[in-house]
C-alpha cells in the first residue's frame, strides 16, 4: 500500500510575539512519499558520552547537569516598514514582534545551532547561557530547506559547553529521549520520552520536504524549536522543529507529536554554513508517486518506478523533455489525487527507482550544473533523457 499523507497541523514550536507561525503541513515540489532512508557521512565533532550506566546510558538527571549548560535562549526581534501616508520617506521602523526559540552549542568557537524559523527576519539577536550571560549573536548562515541556521557570538569570557553529537542512523522507535529547551520562555526545560517514529517527513519553512525527520512523545512547545533532542548517552540525535496540534483554535502545545530534524542532517549542513553561509542544492523539478499495488486500478503499463505528477515549467526535467501527467486524468487513490499519461521513471544513472524517495537521494547526492540519466517509460517505450541539475530555488514552486 501507498503511505498515506500525515496530516494533523503542523506548527513551528517556537515563541513568537503575536504572530504566528503558521501551518507548516504539506510536501515540497520534489517528494510526495512519506519516508527516505539517507545515510551520509559521518562528522562534525563527537564527544564520549559518559562512563555512567551501562552503555553510555545515562538517568535524565545525568543528562540535564552535563548537556542544559549547553542549551541557550535566543530573543530574536524584527522590524518592519511603517506604511504611514505621512512616511514620505518610505515608511519608518517599527518594532514588529519578539520572538523566542532555543539552541545549543556545538563547539568551542561560539558557534550555535537552531533553526532557521527563529532566526527569520531577524534584526537583533541575542542569546543568553546558564549563567545568565547574554551575548549578541551573528546569523553565519540559514538552510531554510532544512531548518537550519548557524549563529555565533563571541566566545571571549564565555564558558561554552558545546554538546556532542550523535548518530541519527542509529536511532531506534521506543529508545528514551530528552529534550532541552525554552517552552514558552521558561529556560532550560527538560522533558522525556521516547522516539515514537522515524522518516518522518515535514515541511521546511520554503515548501521544500526535510526527510529523515524523528518523531518524540516528549513535550514539545512554543519555544522549544532549534533546542536538542538527546538520547540516553547524552548525545544530541535531532533538532525540535515542530509539533502537531488539533487544530482547533488555540491549541499550540504539545500533544505528545513532535518532531526533529535529524542530527546527520545537521552535520552536512553546519561545515557549509560556515564556509559559504548557505547550502547549495541540486533541483531535478518534478513530483511522482511511486508505483506499487494501490495504483493497479490504473492499469499502468508499468509495475514499477515513478509515476510522473508534474515536471515544474521551465524547470530542469521540464527542459530535459519530461513530461508530467494530465490534470484533468487525475483520479483518487488512497485518498489522494493521481494523474495518469505522465512518464514512468525508472532509473535514475543506472540505478532502479521504485519511490520519489530514491529519486531525491539521487539528486541530493549530486551538486548544481551536475548531469543526471534519467531512464523513463513513455507509452511503453523505453527512453534515457540527459538532464543538468540546476540550484534548488528559493522556494518550492506551487508551494
Amino acid at each position: 500500500m501507498r503511505k498515506s499523507t500525515f496530516a494533523p497541523v503542523l506548527l513551528a514550536a517556537f515563541m513568537g510575539g503575536g504572530v504566528t507561525a503558521g501551518a507548516l503541513l504539506g510536501a515540497g515540489v520534489i517528494d510526495t512519499d512519506t519516508t527516505t532512508i539517507v545515510q551520509p557521512a559521518p562528522l562534525g565533532v563527537e564527544r564520549p558520552a559518559s562512563d555512567s550506566g551501562a552503555g553510555g546510558a545515562m538517568t535524565a538527571r545525568d543528562i540535564y547537569r552535563r548537556d542544559a549548560p549547553g542549551v541557550v535562549f535566543i530573543r530574536s526581534q524584527t522590524v518592519e516598514r511603517g506604511t504611514s501616508p505621512f512616511d514620505l520617506g518610505g515608511g519608518s521602523a517599527q518594532p514588529q514582534s519578539v520572538s523566542t526559540g532555543s539552541g545549543f552549542v556545538v563547539d568551542d568557537e561560539g558557534f550555535i545551532l537552531t533553526n532557521a524559523h527563529v532566526v527569520s527576519g531577524s534584526t537583533d539577536l541575542r542569546v543568553s547561557f546558564s549563567d545568565k550571560r547574554t551575548r549578541e549573536a551573528r546569523i553565519v548562515g540559514k538552510d531554510e530547506s532544512t531548518d537550519l541556521a548557524l549563529l555565533k557570538v563571541d566566545p571571549a569570557g564565555l564558558q561554552l559547553r558545546p554538546l556532542a553529537l550523535g548518530d541519527s542512523k542509529t536511532v531506534q522507535v521506543g529508545d528514551p529521549t530528552v529534550a532541552i529547551g525554552n517552552p514558552f520562555g521558561l529556560d532550560r526545560t527538560l522533558t522525556t520520552g521516547v522516539v515514537s517514529a522515524l522518516q518522518r517527513r515535514i515541511s521546511a519553512p520554503n515548501g521544500f520536504g526535510i526527510d529523515n525527520v524523528i518523531q518524540t512523545d516528549a513535550a514539545i512547545n512554543p519555544g522549544n524549536s532549534g533546542g536538542p533532542l538527546i538520547d540516553a548517552a547524552g548525545r544530541v540525535i535531532g533538532i525540535n522543529s515542530q509539533i502537531a496540534t488539533g487544530g482547533g483554535a488555540g491549541s499550540g502545545g504539545s500533544v505528545g507529536i513532535g518532531f526533529a530534524v535529524p542530527v546527520n542532517t545537521a552535520k552536512e549542513v553546519i561545515p557549509q554554513l560556515k564556509a559559504e553561509g548557505r547550502v547549495q542544492r541540486a533541483y531535478l523539478g518534478v513530483t511522482g508517486v511511486g508505483i506499487d499495488q494501490s495504483l493497479a486500478p490504473l492499469n499502468l503499463s508499468a509495475k514499477s518506478g515513478v509515476l510522473v505528477q508534474e515536471a515544474t515549467q521551465g524547470g530542469p526535467a521540464d527542459d530535459a523533455g519530461i513530461r508530467g501527467g494530465d490534470p484533468s486524468t487525475q483520479t483518487t487513490v488512497d485518498g489522494s489525487q493521481v494523474a495518469v499519461g505522465g512518464d514512468v521513471i525508472t532509473k535514475v544513472d543506472g540505478k532502479p527507482v521504485d519511490s520519489m524517495d530514491d529519486v531525491v537521494s539521487a539528486v541530493d547526492a549530486r551538486r548544481p550544473g551536475a548531469r543526471l540519466k534519467v531512464e523513463i517509460l513513455r507509452d511503453g517505450k523505453a527512453q534515457t533523457l540527459e538532464v543538468t541539475l540546476e540550484n534548488r530555488p528559493a522556494r518550492a514552486p506551487n508551494g
